[in-house]
């Protein structure tokens, strides 16, 4: 059984009701959740279930099941007795790590700024609460100050940040818009979810973004590296520290 993916729509969601639907060695699943789980490069969800008799337990990570469409919580190490009290259909208030999940959303909108910025196809990408990077299949090289300030007007124009949905059928007719070339558009649902910054970047997106460029916030340029002849890798980070 797939979950309602909640965050798809609404990433702003910090939590939700929901009913359990399976608990294994693989996880736990849910019939909706707010959790987005590791995918296209950003790390999966933390967080906690709060359960009807108050008992709170520990989500640690969320992963995309063997089934299309599952997605499993991953339950923080030692809460085994409260585990063992769990059954299917049971209800629960699923809750995300909001620190966490806002990083994540700051840094994954400043990598498509990125993009903006750098017109080469990414070869890899990771976001993290605390980094992001990534790599762009190009040989020329780039300066580091020149980025940090052009991701910082960027974000000062405060860009409106939404998504929409095409067809399969759409995004095969217009290739130029996928700019990854290690991480392909979700496909098998007959269509596809586009991830707008108005004026500055369209291109497939699952991932969980902030409305506004402005609501980023501050962030630098912290390292560029060679990481081959064709091959140049960009690092982000926070100019301030991040609380996840």
């Amino acid at each position: 059984m797939s979950s309602e993916d909640l965050f798809r729509e609404n990433a702003q969601l910090r939590e939700c009701l929901a009913r359990l639907v399976r608990v294994d060695e693989q996880g736990l699943l849910l019939d909706r959740t707010v959790f987005y789980p590791q995918g296209g490069g950003q790390a999966g969800d933390a967080g906690e279930f709060l359960l009807p008799d108050g008992a709170v337990l520990k989500i640690a990570d969320t992963r995309k099941g063997a089934q299309a469409g599952e997605i499993l919580h991953l339950p923080a190490a030692g809460q085994e007795a409260l585990l063992a009290l769990l059954s299917p259909g049971q209800a629960l208030t699923a809750r995300i790590d909001w620190a966490r999940r806002h990083a994540h959303m700051r840094f994954h909108t400043a990598t498509h700024l990125l993009c903006a910025l750098v017109p080469h196809p990414v070869d890899g990408c990771s976001i993290t609460a605390q980094y992001a990077r990534l790599d762009f299949h190009m040989s020329e090289p780039l300066d580091k100050e020149l980025l940090t300030a052009g991701l910082a007007c960027l974000i000062a124009e405060a860009h409106p940040v939404r998504h929409r949905w095409i067809s399969d059928a759409e995004l095969d007719a217009n290739p130029g818009l996928v700019r990854s070339m290690s991480v392909q558009p979700p496909r098998g649902t007959g269509q596809v979810r586009l991830l707008e910054i108005e004026g500055v970047d369209l291109q497939p997106c699952g991932g969980t973004h902030v409305a506004n460029t402005a609501e980023i916030g501050a962030l630098i340029v912290t390292k560029i590296e060679k990481k081959s002849a064709k091959t140049r890798r960009v690092v982000l980070g926070f100019a301030e520290p991040s609380e996840a």
